[in-house]
């Protein structure tokens, strides 16, 4: 059998061509990633600078508010407002010790609060004490057994206390449907669900507003979860997109409150301790 020199050097060189081009477009891909990398980096790193900023002007004005409030000296019910706006700012400076006290007070003074006060048991947490924390988040699921964002808080609280695999065990069940995100929330904590999929889960076709809000609940708690699942960024760039977003500074309130317990996890996250 005769060989066609000249077709196999053909073939040769083809497969030569084929290979340094397919080089060359995998060269230009891994620059372009690079590249893309690189500018996420640096805004990321912005984003960061601003978020600093922010939070040294926000603590001193949080420093200042406490430092005026004059001193608790009733014990009635009227108190209750006073510790209450103390145990609040406690909590926005991480002084979480001292927001348990102050929330604690309140419910002494006005024990009809006790089992409603999800803030408590957030603050309970966050003082390190999570089997209180449990046995409060318990207390709310009987005051409302819809709410999964208190099942969330119980399961981190159980987690804490007890470890993921007896925290899932204990996990409540819902029958009835709660506000969006958090039945896809609550699945991530279940672990049928990826963060990236509950983000996923946020039409981009939602009003503004609605998308915004579901987008904070769900950056804010994939975080959350990636902090106790040890995976610090990843944490950090969800509570990140959290702390950026403005909805739950204009929403007030309980969307407010959230927010600074983001900020707070995240600056933890960003400036552990030595």
């Amino acid at each position: 059998m005769r060989i066609n020199t000249g077709c196999v050097l053909n073939l040769l060189i083809l497969a030569f061509l084929v290979n340094a081009a397919a080089a060359a477009s995998k060269t230009v891909d891994d620059a372009k990633e690079a590249a893309v990398d690189a500018k996420d980096a640096q805004s990321a790193e912005a984003v960061d600078a601003e978020i600093m900023a922010m939070n040294k002007e926000l603590t001193a004005e949080l420093d200042g508010q406490l430092k005026a409030l004059p001193a608790i000296v009733d014990t009635g019910a009227d108190a209750v407002g006073k510790y209450s706006r103390r145990g609040d700012l406690h909590m926005f400076l991480g002084k979480f010790a001292e927001a348990e006290t102050d929330y604690k007070k309140m419910s002494e003074l006005k024990p009809d609060l006790d089992a409603s006060h999800w803030r408590l048991g957030i603050a309970m947490y966050l003082a390190g004490h999570p089997e209180d924390a449990a046995a409060q988040f318990d207390k709310y699921h009987s005051f409302d057994n819809v709410d999964r964002e208190n099942g969330i808080w119980r399961y981190l609280s159980h987690r804490a206390a007890f470890g993921k695999e007896k925290a899932r065990e204990q996990l409540l069940k819902y029958e009835k449907d709660d506000r969006p995100p958090f039945r896809e929330v609550y699945q991530l904590f279940e672990g049928t669900l990826t963060g990236d999929q509950v983000l996923q889960s946020i039409s981009p076709e939602l009003p503004e507003s609605s998308r915004q809000s579901r987008l904070f609940y769900a950056q804010l708690y994939v975080g959350l979860n990636d902090a106790v699942e040890d995976k610090p960024e990843s944490a950090i760039k969800a509570l990140r997109e959290a702390v950026k977003n403005e909805w739950p500074r204009e929403a007030g309130f309980g969307p407010d409150y959230m927010w600074h317990v983001g900020r707070l996890q995240y600056l933890r996250l960003k400036t552990p301790a030595k």
